[in-house]
């Protein structure tokens, strides 16, 4: 792992380099093509009538330089996104924008390089025991870490599963001061809980359950900070030394959460996700259009075929702006081989992982966690079939591909009742 106790991190800001699309390369290739044409033709000119009399007589090339120079950038801009808010990605990886000041940005230096003898095809297991024999929890942790680490040196997925820690990751990680505790949300794994011990751990009410949910998602009030708003040795300080923690789940199933919970019953009234996001992404990635598309709303079909687009999807993405963290990959949320976590907890087993993450954090004599519903969280093959009945085999190929890191990451078996 990059980060861990006691390792120096170094820290260099500097602007997020952007790629450059085909749009923009070929204007600019026009641009430049153009005024070498216009400017040989003023050279010549300049020699053939003189300075002043060219200026007399044939101004207009200059003015119609400036012209088309102007008309061209005009519409290169409707392609190109040219604020700060959100950068085209994380320094040389193709994955999202992202909102990070272009002032500050962190990046953790080390001699890690991709491990060559971990490089072997790989088979991913399941390394959460099963739900009716909880072992030693302790051990299936280490088997956990143990795994991330393994994969992480895996020169075959470094591209997938390494990310520069910048502002965006930081923003994900909650901070507990007082007992020495980050929390790297990842949505759709129960952060919603998770927060709420956070929040009654820094004393502002007297029981876990009488915390408003309103209150845990609105950040401006919660109390809970989060790591990006301090100071570069004040974050250097908090990854080296305090207990670090986040939950997983199983990708296709928290991407089919994600869904429903945005676009199918959006119960926290988020009208952004049907009114805006969902007509975008129908427009462009419906096979089938019809006058009614848009009021049909979006299906799970249009859902998957967008993210499995790859580099196609990144307009839209930089229109979206950070309501698409809810289907963001681990890696790009959480940064997990660029940040040594003590506990790595999985949804599937949270009613086992939830106290030995208390117990581990030091804090289980203080808070427990909310109570879970008997089998809510366990992973559920049948609704995966569902969702992805009547998708294209090169579609789901596609979104694997996607999450393939957050699969092998974190153990979870490769679905080939869907790929193959």
């Amino acid at each position: 792992m990059i980060c861990g106790p006691g390792m120096p991190l170094k820290i260099s800001r500097g602007v997020p380099r952007k790629k450059t699309s085909k749009v923009l390369h070929k204007a600019c290739v026009g641009i430049v093509w153009y005024c070498v044409v216009v400017f040989g033709e003023f050279y010549h000119r300049i020699l053939l009538y003189g300075f002043i009399g060219m200026l007399m007589r044939h101004h207009w090339l200059l003015v119609g330089a400036c012209g088309w120079v102007l008309l061209i950038l005009i519409f290169i801009s409707k392609f190109i996104n040219f604020s700060i808010r959100m950068p085209d990605d994380y320094v040389g990886r193709t994955v999202f924008g992202w909102a990070m000041p272009a002032d500050r940005r962190i990046i953790l230096h080390s001699a890690q390089q991709p491990d060559k003898a971990a490089s072997e095809p790989y088979t991913v297991s399941s390394v959460y025991p099963s739900i009716l024999e909880p072992k030693d929890w302790q051990s299936v942790n280490e088997k956990r870490l143990e795994l991330l680490s393994t994969v992480c040196r895996n020169s075959s997925f470094w591209n997938i599963t390494h990310s520069t820690l910048h502002r965006f990751v930081l923003d994900r990680i909650f901070v507990c001061d007082k007992h020495k505790i980050l929390f790297c949300q990842t949505p759709k794994v129960g952060n919603t809980q998770w927060k709420k011990v956070l929040i009654f751990l820094n004393g502002k009410f007297s029981k876990v359950e009488t915390i408003p949910e309103n209150l845990v998602h609105d950040h401006e009030r919660n109390g809970l900070p989060r790591l990006s708003s301090m100071t570069d040795t004040e974050i250097n300080r908090r990854l080296n030394s305090y207990f670090k923690f986040f939950i997983v789940r199983d990708p296709f199933e928290r991407l089919i959460s994600a869904f429903k919970d945005k676009f199918v019953k959006n119960p926290r009234f988020e009208p952004w996700y049907k009114h805006d996001i969902a007509p975008a992404i129908i427009r462009k990635y419906r096979k089938r259009h019809s006058d009614d598309a848009e009021s049909v709303g979006l299906r799970f079909e249009d859902f998957v075929r967008y993210l499995g687009d790859g580099p196609g999807r990144h307009h839209l993405d930089r229109q979206f702006g950070d309501h698409v963290i809810h289907w963001l990959t681990y890696t790009d949320l959480c940064a997990p081989c660029d940040i040594s976590y003590n506990v790595v907890g999985h949804h599937e087993t949270l009613e086992h992982d939830a106290p030995y993450i208390l117990k581990s954090a030091g804090i289980a004599n203080l808070v427990s966690y909310p109570n879970i519903p008997p089998g809510i969280t366990h992973y559920n093959r049948t609704k995966v079939e569902n969702y992805f009945t009547g998708i294209g085999k090169r579609d789901v190929r596609h979104l694997y591909a996607l999450y393939q890191g957050d699969f092998s990451l974190f153990g979870y078996p490769r679905p080939d009742f869907l790929l193959d």
